[in-house]
């Protein structure tokens, strides 16, 4: 049985299911607009851990820890471990999956990551592979400064259009066997698409394009329309690359003002001085394994398609004065 459907697309045959999902933050995002949604918030950045990328470590491996806990399962029961962060060579998940002793790929979609994982993981199961796979993701403010931008004891300003690294970490434990829980139906795997921007501080802008190809994808190869869905949301365009992502859509002849949102646009309050909104890896990952998720689980949402967007830049193409790559992938959770 063919399974992809149009140029980009799959559709599973026997969708896999989320078994349980589980959310750690840092304190900044403990004080935001989700704050009554996730499972643990740091006391501070530092999470008792002796450098901040060490308690990025201890988040991912917390946060899949404990979905397999939520689950009722063990770790010997998840066949595979997909996972990944915005470090270099995913120093944080490595650390981290040492101590979980399950078979693992590290992936990297820059902040695109925890759809990838889905999306692997689905393909995994559906493929008769395994009946468990645990998909996370990570970030850390403090960290991705530092290896991305300015330490941040230089207190360097920020222009209004940059976003807010969140600070945190999300895992879905995906299943193979049936049940009542959210399906991962469809996916749509994005391409690279560069349009030319080079300014690091504008990740919302250089990535609303990506998502635009992505979604637009998703409805040419599923016969979809955005209205089919009760929720459409991009992983973290922020404020400028959320309104972007509306204009364009609209260009196209389709509007999605009515049910599309942002994550980074749902995690701060505006009085927390983010900027243009949240950013990272985690952005998305704790939006949906925090509330989405459970909204559907609480049958309040049957319909999801979370985009999952990301900036494909590094420290060295910067230096280079090299425009900045971006990528989205799609994947439809439906009840």
């Amino acid at each position: 049985m063919n399974k992809k459907h149009g140029k980009q697309s799959i559709v599973f045959a026997s969708p896999p299911q989320v078994a349980a999902a589980a959310t750690i933050v840092g304190p900044m995002e403990g004080e935001g607009l989700l704050a009554a949604y996730y499972d643990k918030i740091l006391e501070d950045n530092s999470g008792d851990q002796d450098s901040w990328e060490k308690c990025e470590s201890y988040m991912i491996e917390w946060a899949m820890s404990t979905a397999v806990k939520k689950s009722g399962l063990t770790l010997e029961d998840v066949d595979y471990i997909l996972a990944g962060d915005l470090l270099n060579q995913l120093m944080a998940t490595h650390f981290a999956i040492r101590s979980l002793g399950r078979p693992f790929l590290g992936l990297y979609g820059a902040c695109s990551t925890m759809a990838e994982s889905l999306i692997v993981g689905a393909i995994l199961l559906d493929g008769g592979f395994g009946g468990h796979v645990l998909a996370g993701v990570s970030s850390h403010h403090d960290a991705a400064e530092r290896q991305y931008r300015f330490p941040t004891e230089l207190g360097v300003q920020r222009p209004p259009v940059t976003q807010w690294t969140v600070t945190g970490a999300g895992a879905v434990l995906l299943k193979a066997m049936a049940g009542n829980d959210p399906r991962v139906t469809t996916a749509t795997i994005g391409k690279v698409v560069d349009v030319g921007l080079k300014d690091p501080n504008a990740m919302g802008p250089a990535m609303a394009p990506a998502a635009a190809e992505t979604l637009w994808q998703h409805i040419q190869d599923t016969g979809r329309q955005p209205a089919y869905y009760d929720l459409i949301v991009t992983g973290d365009l922020g404020v400028v690359g959320k309104t972007l992502l509306i204009q364009v859509m609209q260009e196209k002849g389709l509007d999605i003002s009515a049910n599309y949102q942002d994550c980074g646009c749902m995690i701060y309050r505006e009085e927390q001085d983010s900027h243009a909104g949240a950013s990272g890896c985690a952005s998305s990952a704790v939006v949906l394994c925090s509330h989405l998720i459970p909204q559907m689980k609480a049958g309040k949402l049957n319909k999801l398609l979370f985009i999952g967007t990301g900036s494909l830049h590094s420290t060295t193409s910067y230096q280079q004065k090299e425009s900045i790559p971006c990528i989205a992938h799609a994947v439809s959770l439906e009840m």
